[in-house]
């Protein structure tokens, strides 16, 4: 055990990827200084998205974003309140014709932690019961690939861009026809950091033994924390794709700079806007999170947020001139305390 533990060590600390991120933005505090200086705000990022709140920085509503977003573009979804009985959940989930499985996830949430693939009534009791924050149910998108795309338009511009791509790959295993579930996930050091979490979730169910050749995926959501491994797709970005996501994006009053993660079936009908939908769409404290591909170093990283960053606090600016505030040094540390309150519940969840 004490063997394996220090094999799981070295590798998080050989992989910058698993590094907490206090640690790898250190180069970047000094630049988001610079620019607070320049905005004379510390909050400069508020007029990044000023349809959003915060700019998608701290304290935004999920629901409160995917309404801003065409209804075609994105899965059913309600916003249940702290504290509603199950019955009136259900009743919800009933009226707009969820079906199961579901996704339940926070409504302002915090790098994946709360969310959860709700197969059963029961399953959806326990969450509830266990929530201690407003969260959104919708329905499991049916596409099997998931990609995020950061999109960046200043204001003057009639069209934006895409400056980078991020593809997914689930944390799913194969049967051998003898091995346990738990022995499949040992096999891999990057699903192995995901053990403690999958036995909460799993449970007895990691001792079945999987069918040869059959999968499984143990994380139907392609998040980082969770498991994903992250791929740099950015090769795949191309005119017909731009164009493609523009068009959504131009119909998104106030959204200049963000990341759409997207769920699809091939990137060739993704170009052509067919058979997609966005899962979430993150403003301000987005990443370019195809830094975080194993293939690239921590110096490419920095780069790649620096670049963001400035178009970031660019676009402020820009929009600053047109009429968008900035947030008040007061407001934006009551906001900024409220954010870490909600992410304690959220990671103790």
């Amino acid at each position: 055990m004490t063997n394996r533990r220090s094999k799981l060590f070295f590798h998080k600390i050989t992989h910058w990827e698993y590094w907490p991120f206090q640690i790898v933005y250190i180069p970047i505090y000094f630049l988001w200084s610079y620019y607070s200086i320049k905005a004379k705000s510390i909050f400069f990022f508020n007029a990044s998205n000023p349809t959003i709140k915060n700019g998608g920085f701290m304290m935004e509503s999920k629901k409160e974003i995917y309404n801003l977003i065409p209804q075609q573009y994105y899965p059913k979804t309600e916003l249940i309140k702290e504290g509603t009985a199950l019955e009136d959940v259900l009743n919800v989930i009933e009226a707009v014709k969820i079906k199961y499985p579901l996704i339940a996830k926070p409504d302002i949430g915090l790098r994946g932690s709360g969310v959860k693939k709700i197969n059963t009534v029961q399953d959806l009791k326990e969450y509830a019961e266990k929530a201690n924050f407003d969260y959104v149910v919708q329905d499991l998108i049916p596409y099997e690939n998931e990609v995020g795309i950061f999109y960046v338009r200043y204001p003057h511009q009639k069209t934006g861009r895409i400056t980078g791509i991020v593809s997914k790959e689930f944390l799913i295993i194969t049967g051998n026809g003898f091995s346990t579930v738990e022995e499949l996930i040992k096999e891999n050091p990057r699903y192995e950091l995901q053990l403690k979490v999958l036995k909460q979730e799993y449970g007895k169910k990691l001792l079945d033994i999987l069918p040869k050749g059959e999968k499984l995926n143990l994380v139907p959501y392609g998040n980082h924390a969770r498991g994903a491994k992250f791929i740099d797709g950015s090769h795949w970005i191309t005119p017909k794709l731009t164009q493609t996501i523009n068009e959504m994006c131009l119909q998104i009053p106030g959204f200049y700079f963000g990341r759409l993660d997207v769920m699809y079936t091939t990137i060739e009908e993704l170009e052509q806007g067919l058979n997609f939908s966005v899962v979430e769409l993150n403003g301000a404290a987005s990443e370019p999170t195809h830094i975080y591909d194993p293939k690239h170093s921590l110096f490419f990283a920095w780069k790649e947020l620096a670049r963001h960053i400035t178009y970031m606090y660019e676009i402020s600016v820009a929009n600053h001139k047109n009429g968008a505030p900035y947030l008040l040094h007061k407001e934006g540390m009551k906001e900024y305390r409220m954010h870490l309150e909600q992410s304690n519940k959220i990671v103790n969840f």
